[in-house]
């Protein structure tokens, strides 16, 4: 496949031009860093505009779109985060009810804070603390039933890797006229698997991925992908709403040269990812619990943070860890080196039981809207002394950003349980 844009880069960076424009490196080598300099560029003639593309930005994405199946597929140097964003403000645009599966990332909460959108909540059967779980279809198809313009929200794959059932929530979404947006951030790699289990061919809206997670691109580099045909055409616009006016050409770049990865290389690397991955879940099943989940996602029952612990001594480092799991993540550029290496130290570790037994979000109560109180001035205190106050800016580390209290809740016993079995031990709550 062509890489319009990276030829771009590549030609620009070899033609020494004389850069009277931005970026104040001029292209000049720095550090370690010096041979990626000449490639970051910022919108010169020929370069094309990620909000206004016509040109190679254009092409590539035209090319991202060809191998998802979608639409539209559109690029953003901002991670899911300015996906999730340009979602939700085409949902205000259509003055949609907005529903939401519990185990939201923080971003999400972050778009409706700065859209004064207020999500209703739907609480999943939790089966992995609050990070993972089931969201009963009788529960969306309630919800869905109550609001006759809706839109749901849910996340699939969650934080631990387990999978919604999307098609048949989408079945439900089209019989309520609701539109179907989901986070697809860990699930970039599923449109190449031997069954294509993308959200947007399993009957999603719109979904937004984020190609450095599973992929070979860099941090930050993420898709829109659009399903349905309404919302192609605004939603460059939603997006330019939150998005940098300076995208990174390096970003963007690196998400050129993975539609050359896709269309050359990744069915067949993903094939032996995924039997590589599913034989080493077979061989330390003797000593793990394995969680049960989308097939790259190694998610282990058990004290993650010894794991994770005895992990770094062997020089491994885990995607996420806590006391009653650990997370690593394959993708398919991982190598049997790879593999050998990673079973030889899980088979090292006498692994501790977690502590996950009866964990829970309980049901939350609003006292103010969680814009408001996002942008109220607050005080930081000790969760311990939390109880009764309301919950401001949230705490929650990322990984793995999935809220405990939301803003404008008030925080329970309960919560501070899962605060501290969390590790927060500071939270905002309303002066």
């Amino acid at each position: 496949m062509n890489t319009p844009l990276y030829d771009f880069l590549e030609k620009y960076a070899g033609s020494n031009t004389l850069r009277m424009h931005m970026p104040g490196h001029k292209g000049r080598a720095f550090g370690n860093f010096g041979s990626i300099y000449p490639y970051d560029i910022t919108e010169i003639s020929g370069a094309d505009s990620l909000f206004e593309a016509e040109g190679v930005i254009a092409e590539s994405e035209r090319n991202a779109a060809s191998l998802f199946g979608t639409a539209a597929t559109l690029y953003s140097a901002e991670g899911s985060t300015l996906c999730i964003q340009a979602m939700l403000a085409l949902m205000k645009r259509e003055n949609r009810h907005v529903i939401a599966v519990r185990n939201v990332h923080r971003s999400f909460l972050s778009a409706c804070a700065l859209l004064g959108t207020e999500p209703e909540w739907i609480y999943p059967k939790y089966t992995g603390g609050i990070l993972s779980g089931d969201a009963d279809l009788r529960d969306i198809e309630k919800a869905l039933s109550e609001h006759e313009n809706s839109c749901l929200y849910i996340t699939s794959p969650d934080y631990l890797g387990k999978t919604a059932d999307i098609p048949a929530i989408s079945e439900i979404c089209r019989r309520y006229g609701a539109a179907l947006l989901v986070d697809n951030a860990h699930g970039a790699h599923s449109a190449f698997m031997p069954e294509n289990r993308h959200p947007i061919h399993l009957g999603a809206d719109m979904c937004c991925d984020s190609a450095h997670k599973m992929l070979p691109a860099l941090t930050g580099a993420a898709y829109l992908h659009i399903g349905n045909k309404r919302y192609a055409g605004g939603a460059k616009t939603a997006m330019s709403l939150f998005a940098s006016t300076s995208p990174s050409y390096l970003i963007m770049g690196s998400l050129d040269l993975c539609n050359r990865y896709i269309a050359g290389k990744i069915r067949a690397d993903l094939e032996y990812a995924v039997s590589r991955t599913e034989e080493l879940k077979r061989r330390i099943s003797e000593k793990y619990e394995v969680y049960d989940g989308e097939p790259l996602h190694l998610t282990l029952l058990c004290n993650g943070n010894k794991a994770a612990q005895e992990l770094r001594k062997q020089g491994i480092e885990c995607e996420y860890a806590d006391g009653s799991c650990i997370v690593l993540l394959l993708s398919p550029v991982n190598t049997e080196e790879d593999f050998t290496r990673l079973e030889k130290a899980l088979m090292s570790i006498s692994p501790e039981r977690g502590d996950n037994a009866g964990i829970k979000l309980p049901v939350m109560e609003k006292a103010v809207p969680l814009r408001e109180a996002v942008l109220s001035e607050f005080e930081t205190i000790p969760a311990e002394q939390a109880e009764g106050r309301i919950c401001a800016f949230i705490n929650v580390p990322c990984p793995p950003a999935v809220p405990i209290a939301v803003s404008g809740e008030i925080i329970s016993r309960e919560c501070i349980k899962i605060y501290k079995r969390y590790g927060i031990i500071n939270v905002n709550v309303l002066k």
